[in-house]
Order: C-alpha cells, then sequence, then structure tokens
C-alpha cells in the first residue's frame, strides 16, 4: 500500500477513561479480529492487566479502513508507565486525545499531551463514555475547546461500550493525521534543508521502539520503518552496537504477529533477529542496511528510575535464577534496571530501579507469578547525595547504605513539582494534605467547570508516603496527579531501623523525615506486630533511629497445650511438662532466628 494511505496514531488517556475499550470497538469495526475473537482489553495481553483494569505495556495493532492502514499503538495511562508513552508517541504522526465524559481533564493527561504537542503531533479531541448517565459532554467539550484553543463542535463524542461514534473517529483519523513523512521529521530537518542526506527510495533505515524476548525466535524488535523497505533474509545491523543479523521474519501486528513479505517506510511492525544474547537489542536504536552510511535516528533518552529498592531470593540457590529472570523481564521492559549487589544479612541480591511505586509493585509481582520465585523486598527508597563529616560526597539509592546517625554532615534529596487538579469544594482537605506532606504551594487558579488546579514543590520522599492516596481520599477520589522531578534540595531526614527479636532487618530498613520519626517508628511496629505471624518463642519488635530505640513492642510465644493428651492423674506431670516447655522456649530464644514469610516484606513495602 501506498505511503500516502497510512496513517500512524496512538490514543492517550487518564487511567480508566475508556482507552481499552474504545481500542476493542475499533478491532471489531474494522473487522481486524472476528468477533467470535472478541474480548475485553484484547490489546492487554498480560494477566496482571486484566485484573488490575489498566494497561501496563504498549502495544501495536494494524487495521484497515476505507482503503488507508490504520496503525494503533495502545498506551498505558498510569503517570508510573509515562516511558512507555514517549516511545510510542515517537513513533506516531498524531494522537486522539480521550477524555471521559464523566470526569473531564486530568492532570496525567495534560503532561502526555505537552508531551504530543512538543513532538509536533495532530491531536484529535474525543470525549468517551457518552452512553454513561453520568456523562457531562457539553461541559467537558467547553473545557477540551479552552484547553486546545478549538471550537467545542470539533470535537467527537465516542462510546467505546456501544460503538457509538467510533466509525466518525477512523474517517476522522484518515482526514485529520498526516501520511508517515520521510525520516528528516525525526532529525528535526524539513524536506528542503534534509537535500539528498536521506535516500529514501533505497537506503532502509527503522527505529527500535520496543522489543521482546522468544525462546525460539530470539530478540523481536518492535518497529517504524521510517526510510526504504526491508524484506527477510535482509542484512541489517544494530547501529549502536554494530551487532549484524539477518531478518529471519518481518510482519504487522493485527493484532497477533502475522508475517509478511516486506516493511515499507512508514509501516509499523516487527522483525525477527534470531539473536539470543543479551544487551544486543536497546531501545531508540537504529537499524540500518549493513552497509548504509545514512545518519543514527536521535532515538530515546534512558528513563532514570525514581523509587529503589532491593531484591534478595528467600533461597540463596534461586540468586541465578533471580538474575536471569531480571534479565528477562528487562527484555520486555527496558524502563527499569537492575545491578547486583549483597548485604551480610540478606546475602546476594539486586539493587533495582523503577520509575514508581506502582511500576515496583507490577515488576515484583510478574517475578513472582512469571518464575516461580519467592523474594525479600527492601522498603521502597529514592537516591540521596550524602556529603560525610570528612568530605567524601556519595550517591546513596538503598536505606541499608544510609549512613548511621552523626556521620552525615550534609543530605541531599530530590524534589518534584506535583500539579493536581481537583473540584473547588476540596481546596481545604488539599491545603493540610499538602502541609502534612511538607510540600509548598506556588500557585492554585480556576480550572473551569468548579475545578482548581494546584502546582506544588515537594520531596520525593514525600510524594512515596502514601501521597497520592491521601489526596484521593481527601477529595473523595475526584483529585488526579501528575509530577516530575525538579532538582535536589537539602533534606533533614534519618535512618529509621527495625529489630525483630533483638536482629537488625535490613529489608525494612528506611530513611524519613527526622521531626516524624518518633510517628513513623510508633505506625512501623505496630504494623509489623499485627502482620508478623507468632514464633514459638516471645519476641521483641523495635524501631531504632536517632541513635536510640524509639518505639518497641512484645510479641508472645505461640503457646501449644503440651498436657492436651493427658487426662486425670499427679497434677506434677503436668507441672513438668510445663517446665519443660518452658526451658525449650528459652533455648529457642537464645539461639533461634524468626523466619519473616514473603508476604509480610510485601505488606512492609507497601507502607501505610
Amino acid at each position: 500500500m501506498k505511503k500516502e494511505n497510512i496513517r500512524n496514531f496512538s490514543i492517550i488517556a487518564h487511567i480508566d477513561h475508556g482507552k481499552s475499550t474504545l481500542a476493542d470497538r475499533m478491532l471489531e469495526i474494522t473487522e481486524t479480529v472476528e468477533k467470535r475473537k472478541m474480548k475485553e482489553q484484547l490489546l492487554d495481553q498480560m494477566e496482571l492487566e486484566r485484573e488490575r483494569g489498566i494497561t501496563i505495556k504498549m502495544q501495536p495493532a494494524r487495521m484497515e479502513w476505507k482503503n488507508h492502514i490504520l496503525n494503533l499503538i495502545d498506551t498505558p495511562g498510569h503517570i508510573d508507565f509515562s516511558y512507555e508513552v514517549s516511545r510510542a508517541l515517537r513513533a506516531v504522526e498524531g494522537s486522539v486525545l480521550l477524555v471521559d465524559a464523566t470526569q473531564g481533564v486530568q492532570a496525567q493527561t495534560l503532561t502526555t499531551l505537552n508531551l504530543a504537542k512538543e513532538l509536533g503531533l495532530k491531536i484529535i479531541p474525543v470525549i468517551s463514555k457518552i452512553d454513561s448517565p453520568l456523562a457531562r459532554a457539553r461541559e467537558i467539550k467547553e473545557e477540551m475547546a479552552r484547553l486546545l484553543n478549538c471550537r467545542p463542535e470539533d470535537i467527537l463524542e465516542t462510546s467505546g461500550k456501544t460503538g457509538e461514534g467510533v466509525e466518525m473517529l477512523l474517517d476522522k483519523i484518515i482526514e485529520a493525521i498526516p501520511a508517515p513523512e520521510p525520516a528528516c521529521r525525526q532529525a528535526g530537518l524539513s524536506r528542503r534543508q534534509a537535500g539528498s542526506e536521506f535516500k529514501e527510495a533505497n537506503d532502509f533505515r527503522a527505529l527500535v521502539f520496543d522489543f521482546k524476548y522468544s525462546t525460539h525466535r530470539g530478540i523481536i524488535v518492535y518497529i517504524r520503518v521510517l526510510d526504504g523497505e526491508v524484506s527477510k533474509n535482509t542484512p541489517l545491523i544494530f547501529r549502536s552496537v554494530q551487532e549484524k543479523f539477518n531478518a529471519l521474519e518481518v510482519g504487522i501486528f493485527s493484532p497477533d504477529e502475522i508475517p509478511k513479505k516486506s516493511l515499507q517506510a512508514g509501516e509499523i511492525g516487527y522483525i525477527v533477529t534470531g539473536i539470543k544474547k543479551p544487551g544486543i537489542a536497546s531501545v531508540g536504536d537504529t537499524i540500518s542496511l549493513v552497509k548504509s552510511v545514512a545518519p543514527v535516528l536521535a532515538g530515546y533518552q534512558n528513563p532514570k528510575p525514581v523509587v529503589w529498592a532491593s531484591i534478595y531470593p528467600e533461597n540463596s540457590d534461586d540468586f541465578n535464577l533471580l538474575r536471569l529472570s531480571l534479565g528477562k523481564l528487562r527484555l520486555s521492559d527496558a524502563s527499569f534496571s537492575f545491578e547486583e549487589e549483597s548485604s551480610g544479612a540478606l546475602g546476594r541480591g539486586f539493587r533495582c530501579g523503577f520509575l514508581g511505586m506502582l511500576h515496583l509493585e507490577i515488576i515484583t509481582e510478574r517475578l513472582r507469578r512469571e518464575f516461580n520465585l519467592e523474594l525479600i523486598i527492601t522498603h521502597p527508597s529514592i537516591s540521596y547525595e550524602i556529603k560525610y563529616k570528612n568530605g567524601e560526597r556519595k550517591m546513596i539509592y538503598s536505606p541499608v547504605f544510609f549512613p548511621d546517625h552523626g556521620e552525615a554532615e550534609e543530605v541531599m534529596e530530590p524534589w518534584v513539582s506535583v500539579r493536581i487538579i481537583a473540584p473547588a469544594r476540596y481546596l481545604g482537605n488539599l491545603t493540610q494534605i499538602f502541609y502534612e506532606h511538607e510540600a509548598e504551594v506556588d500557585k492554585s487558579e480556576d480550572f473551569g467547570d468548579g475545578r482548581v488546579s494546584v502546582e506544588a514543590e515537594m520531596p520525593l520522599r514525600e510524594l512515596m508516603r502514601n501521597f497520592f492516596d491521601d489526596i484521593k481520599s481527601g477529595s473523595s477520589g475526584f483529585a488526579s496527579l501528575s509530577y516530575e522531578k525538579s532538582g535536589y534540595r537539602v533534606a533533614d531526614v534519618v535512618r529509621l531501623d527495625m529489630l525483630v527479636a533483638d536482629e537488625p532487618v535490613k529489608a525494612f530498613s528506611r530513611v524519613v523525615s527526622r521531626k516524624r520519626a518518633q510517628e513513623e517508628a510508633e505506625k512501623a511496629v505496630e504494623k509489623l506486630y499485627k502482620i508478623l505471624p507468632r514464633q514459638m518463642f516471645a519476641a521483641n519488635i523495635q524501631a531504632k533511629a536517632l541513635g536510640r530505640i524509639l518505639s518497641a513492642k512484645k510479641m508472645s510465644a505461640l503457646k501449644k497445650d503440651v498436657t492436651g493428651h493427658l487426662y486425670g492423674g499427679d497434677i506434677t506431670r503436668k507441672m513438668k511438662l510445663r517446665e519443660k516447655q518452658k526451658k525449650g522456649k528459652k533455648k529457642m530464644k537464645e539461639r533461634g532466628k524468626v523466619r519473616i514469610p514473603q508476604d509480610v516484606f510485601l505488606k512492609m513495602m507497601k507502607g501505610g
């Protein structure tokens, strides 16, 4: 098909605004998927995505509508997966901006919209869920019109549930989104500036926007073809690592992988490389002909982790399996990082970086489900820059390595800029929550439709301390949040350690605000006391910070009636058995070690 008849687009929306349901109707109406094979959230391939009702991984799908090829890239809506969205947007020419007719524009929607505008994408405004009895189509259209500086009548109305307005949207995509341009657009050059530098007709180049690993076929790269054409058995090269390979198969997503004879400029598809070595494929790399002299494409910036946690196998014999599992997961999610570390108490494990708390939770859950691993997960932390009293400076990524009380001269921590959109009637509640989380409000302004937009600066540490849950609770679920890192500031924080049976459990260590140390200590002790199974001997649960024990609670021993099998007889027999049991428990307390189940680590990790 001619390049002029190709349209590449994504759907950008806040979480739970009907994006996956709309994608389902598009696939059904274009007859890309037979009705008998249709199911809800068709493009959400992972079990976790279906359980939680959210999109975690981007997923391409190719449709045909009125003699045009429409390449859709379905993207996540949660802020933790914004890196997935940014990669998808660089592979398309336009985006459908989807807003829930019952909720209106959300903070994360604005963040993604700004990114799409920066990339020069054509935006098609659409409201969803117009079939809902709670829909406020007219008000939401006026809100979007002010945001996009367009007319309310230019905003389409759709229902992914009933299919209303979807055909009109497909027609609008063909009409409004431009056909693919040559690679000079990726380089930021006009056609005139590019001149003969890009030999579009013959010199194949493609941008890798995602990839996965197959045990039998090796690395399969997801590509947007910028120039030329590629077919099966073509000799190719990864430009960044200079690794050569032959294309074992090329094809499209419909939405399953469908082999094709070739892929042409403007198309989105995949290439089976056959490469089984790790570290070869990377998101943002350029694939070209082996002898190509064309410039490498701009690619992507590497994502920067926001949250850190150490992961250790509960069984030390599973260390190599954990290493292999993390490596395989990274082939499907390039946005998390890991490197080996060791702890005297926990053994060998990995320090991992994530884009947020949900991202951390998803990765650890996938390790458990897909690789059958039992894990110990340390309390999530952020990076701190430590200046020691001897003048040495270090970047600390784990509470385990945070200096003891009195060793640091200065601590620097990352701050974030947050934006919250909520009904104006909850502004008082939000102000109190900002104060409790050490936030500094920069400005507050009317957002229209009875809502306010609040911008503030706050420590990333406090954002992780249930800030989002508090905001949702304080606004009865109506507030939305987006954030981005804004630099480092001086911090007044200390390390809080947890001791069980007088032994420190490093996985529970965390960094807390000095002024909240006592409160955090009491909460941590109370929570651990409630969720830790009782042992055969009594054990103390303590929280230590600032060089002293701040809170403690004694967990009584699990009791067993050792005299239950005795019926009648001399009372001294029962007394002797109970005394023997007492001595045994004393020995266990002296020599025993408390066993902490995996679910306890997971519950402590989630905080609260």
